[in-house]
């Protein structure tokens, strides 16, 4: 019995078929963000299409479907609170999807099911208790604990990307000033390093790979996203005690060259108690996918819509 999975970004649409708990297929589009709210529907939706024919040419029809999508949403409504990379508001993405599909469908957050698939499947496995933290065009985290991940009381627990570590700085997406996101995470290593450099078009992986060779603008950069990122992440372990921290996301795939630093900035900052394990993800751009894979076949094992 196979299930169909979309991790819907503002970049790209990552989607997966799996079947009886194993990967059998994978696709990768461009969700072509920043046109109406609709037309980014309809792209969700024939992607979807494609991925049913993908499970068909498998052996059969997927049993259910698993969506999942970043920024503020209503799990158990099955809505894109806010989305605005997406533009969606109050968007019923789980109800659209099951009505175009005619098939149950599993609603979650993008960061939470990666959460998810990290907890069962990756580097927190044997950790009943972790956050899985990815570092990518944004930041947010699943905050793991017994092994689920905690949404909240109104399903908005882990915007980590928002807290603020640098007050008075830059302007966030969010509207608020100095948040995580407007220096750490990849987007921002890459806008600052425009800023400080002149050069444009340079990634955030690429920047890391300037600041290996010593590049002087890079490594300003590289270590001002390191100092905020463990900022943040000192005061996530000094409030929830956690003994690992996954690292997830693009920054992450540069590996110990980004991760050591961190190690070190982190454990600079807890001074009266050990620091936790930092750890690179083990899914990397599939976390999402997998985790909305395990939320549909969930679905199924429990039953109903």
């Amino acid at each position: 019995m196979s299930v169909i999975a979309l991790d819907v970004g503002g970049t790209h649409i990552k989607g997966a078929v799996v079947e009886d708990g194993r990967l059998v297929d994978s696709a990768r589009w461009h969700t072509r963000a920043g046109r109406d709210a609709d037309a980014v529907i309809e792209t969700v939706l024939g992607c979807a299409d494609e991925l049913v024919a993908r499970a068909l040419r498998h052996g059969g029809r997927p049993a259910a479907a698993g969506v999942v999508v970043p920024g503020l949403v209503d799990e158990e409504a099955g809505t894109a609170v806010l989305a605005a990379n997406l533009g969606w508001r109050d968007t019923p993405v789980r109800r659209w999807l099951a009505e175009h599909l005619d098939l149950p469908v599993a609603f979650g957050h993008d960061v939470r099911a990666g959460g998810i698939a990290e907890s069962r499947l990756g580097a927190g496995r044997d950790c009943r208790n972790f956050a899985f933290v990815p570092v990518g065009t944004g930041i947010a985290a699943a905050l793991v604990i017994d092994g689920r991940p905690f949404a909240g009381d109104h399903g908005f627990a882990g915007e980590f990307g928002h807290l603020v570590v640098r007050p008075g700085g830059d302007r966030c997406a969010c509207g608020n000033r100095g948040c995580l996101e407007t220096v750490a995470s990849a987007s921002a290593v890459a806008r600052r390093y425009a800023d400080a450099s002149g050069e444009t078009g340079v990634s955030a992986k690429d920047v890391l790979c300037r600041a290996q060779a010593g590049d002087g603008p890079a490594v300003q950069v590289r270590a001002e996203a390191v100092d905020a990122l463990a900022d943040g992440l000192a005061a996530l372990t000094v409030l929830l005690d956690f003994e690992r921290i996954v690292i997830g996301g693009g920054l992450a795939e540069a590996g110990e060259p980004f991760l050591n630093p961190l190690r070190t900035a982190v454990a600079e900052r807890l001074t009266f108690r050990a620091a936790p394990r930092l750890v690179a993800a083990e899914l990397g751009h599939r976390a999402g996918s997998l985790g909305a894979a395990l939320l549909a076949q969930d679905l199924l094992d429990g039953g109903g819509r």
